[in-house]
């Protein structure tokens, strides 16, 4: 039945290409034969890790995010580098962010974060068997870790102390496996 969803591509400009993001504009020939315009941000893959150490502790990160106006409690993300496996660059971003590596990595799901107007495609990871291994961070990045107790989490959830989405799904994902300790 999806073959009824499906939209055609008629025409793809790129008004912008930064660091981060481009802006793709696509004009769409829907399946009626009405033409619209679809704006995608382009993204490139990512990653997230739950990192548990041998206390049940999670280690976030606490970081200002200019489009949220505030600093807030994620967990270890980010970018694939191209032809970088999602396992590699989960190890790389726990050693960037948290100074850690992990000696079990777990994938627990991938997903679209945002795919009503934007590409990336996130790999979740539970990391386990935390050891340090630091490497430099990126210059532009200013992050606090905090450690919080697994069985405080859904309560920082409900609470919107955390409320960013792929911290909220990693989290979910993880207590499925660790049980809500």
């Amino acid at each position: 039945m999806t073959e009824n969803l499906n939209e055609e591509t008629l025409n793809t400009e790129r008004p912008y290409s930064g660091k981060i993001v481009n802006l793709r504009v696509d004009t769409i020939k829907l399946p009626s034969g009405r033409v619209v315009t679809r704006e995608v941000v382009e993204h490139c893959d990512s990653v997230c890790m739950v990192p548990v150490d041998n206390e049940h502790n999670i280690w976030f990160v606490r970081q200002f995010r200019t489009p949220a106006g505030r600093a807030l409690l994620e967990l270890p993300a980010g970018g694939i580098d191209d032809g970088e496996l999602a396992s590699d660059a989960a190890l790389r971003e726990l050693q960037e962010e948290i100074g850690c590596t992990a000696t079990d990595l777990k994938h627990l799901a991938s997903f679209f974060l945002a795919p009503g107007w934007c590409n990336e495609y996130m790999h979740a990871y539970l990391a386990t068997g935390l050891i340090p291994s630091k490497l430099e961070a990126d210059d532009d990045e200013n992050i606090q870790i905090e450690k919080i107790p697994l069985k405080e989490v859904s309560t920082l959830i409900q609470n919107g102390d955390i409320d960013d989405v792929k911290t909220i799904a990693g989290l979910l994902l993880a207590t499925q496996v660790l049980g809500d300790n």
